[in-house]
């Protein structure tokens, strides 16, 4: 019986393309956003994998990574005084102003990291020696401030080129690869000293303190011990991550944007795939009708429309998460937009996908189970 009901199912192949086309899009839709949202998630949690630190320390009115209310230098002795603290260094980061070679002024997200311990410092390497950080006016650009400041001279900026920081020359001695930020700034790394000359002067320059725990002691404990004694915020990195995310849920409109897309997705799916399916019971009732004359239950030709019903979504739904694949490859050279996607997200496209086919599926069983079977001896 499942063998006819895929026979009807492909009989019919203008319904069966509209079916397969609706759920691919639906599903598409779906996966595609939920992959660019969750790659602007982590654009806004770059800070954490560009610099490792187990414990940040920072103001307490600070909610997210992106933020900065400055700190007082004494701080930073403050906390390795804590309990349970093994180090701790001074971290500064803001945003200045760049002069590319042409003379263009580039927006670029600076960040001072202690010169002893580069403590901080960015994960992968691609040229030079970050430990030059410690000689004077020298600073490490990622690949995307290479390209930015080097675009007045043809070409991405090299080991020993130099450029403007606030008027102040700096000289480029590594180049590194990071994760985009989130505002889209390129990094440019230098020593915490060195930051503080290139950056305006104010009153308190200190951004963030990094710290790490003693062996023996977890992360979640000495964020505490902080906490307690000093009255500055600590958070490690799952829980600072966590207050960034709910951070750009509470304050921006990017996650309902991207969740009404998502949302239509849904619906649209519902809405063709419904439609399509009722239109095909529609046109096979004579179909049904002599199967149930000939002594079919309710029950098999209702498993048969679920089957085909399915059949459908299931093929819709790997074409769709293809379509998805092949555009976060396509887009995975340049990196925008972001794109990640999650097992989860596609397992929850995939359980909305059968839920689609199932509601689909049920209109029409209500109209096979109120079926009469004479429907099929009448002219």
């Amino acid at each position: 019986m499942f063998h006819l009901a895929l026979r009807m199912l492909l009989g019919d192949r203008a319904k069966y393309i509209m079916l397969v086309g609706g759920l691919t899009f639906s599903a598409l839709l779906m996966t595609q956003q939920n992959g660019v949202f969750q790659g602007l998630l982590a654009w806004t949690t770059s800070h954490m994998r560009n610099m490792r630190a187990s414990i940040w320390v920072v103001d307490s009115r600070v909610e997210q990574v992106n933020e900065t209310k400055a700190l007082r230098d004494t701080d930073v002795n403050r906390v390795r005084s804590v309990a349970g603290v093994d180090f701790a260094m001074p971290l500064f980061q803001g945003v200045l102003k760049a002069r590319a070679a042409e003379g263009s002024e580039k927006l670029i997200q600076m960040i001072g990291i202690h010169a002893g311990t580069l403590f901080g410092r960015p994960t992968k390497v691609l040229e030079g020696e970050l430990e030059q950080l410690r000689m004077a006016n020298t600073v490490a650009i990622d690949e995307l401030a290479a390209e930015r400041l080097g675009s007045g001279v043809g070409r991405p900026l090299r080991i020993g080129d130099n450029f403007e920081i606030n008027d102040r020359e700096a000289r480029v001695v590594a180049i590194c690869r990071t994760e985009r930020h989130f505002f889209g700034y390129p990094y440019v790394f230098a020593s915490y000293d060195q930051a503080l000359q290139f950056a305006p002067r104010q009153r308190k320059m200190l951004s963030m303190i990094l710290a790490e725990p003693r062996p023996g002691m977890t992360p979640e404990e000495v964020a505490r011990n902080i906490q307690a004694e000093t009255g500055l915020a600590a958070y490690t990195v799952p829980q600072f991550e966590k207050s960034t995310i709910s951070w750009i849920w509470r304050n921006t409109g990017i996650p309902a944007s991207f969740m009404t897309t998502i949302i239509l997705g849904f619906i649209v799916g519902i809405a063709i795939a419904g439609q399509t399916f009722y239109s095909f019971v529609l046109e096979n009732l004579r179909h049904l009708g002599a199967l149930k004359a000939m002594g079919a239950s309710n029950g098999l030709l209702s498993a048969m429309l679920l089957f085909q019903a399915m059949t459908v979504g299931i093929i819709g739904y790997g074409m769709g998460l293809g379509l998805t694949a092949l555009f976060g490859f396509a887009v995975a050279e340049n990196g925008q937009p972001p794109f990640k996607l999650q097992p989860e997200a596609i397992l929850r496209t995939f359980a909305a996908i059968l839920l689609i086919s199932g509601l689909a599926a049920l209109l029409g069983i209500r109209k096979v189970a109120k079926l009469e079977p004479a429907v099929v001896f009448r002219g």
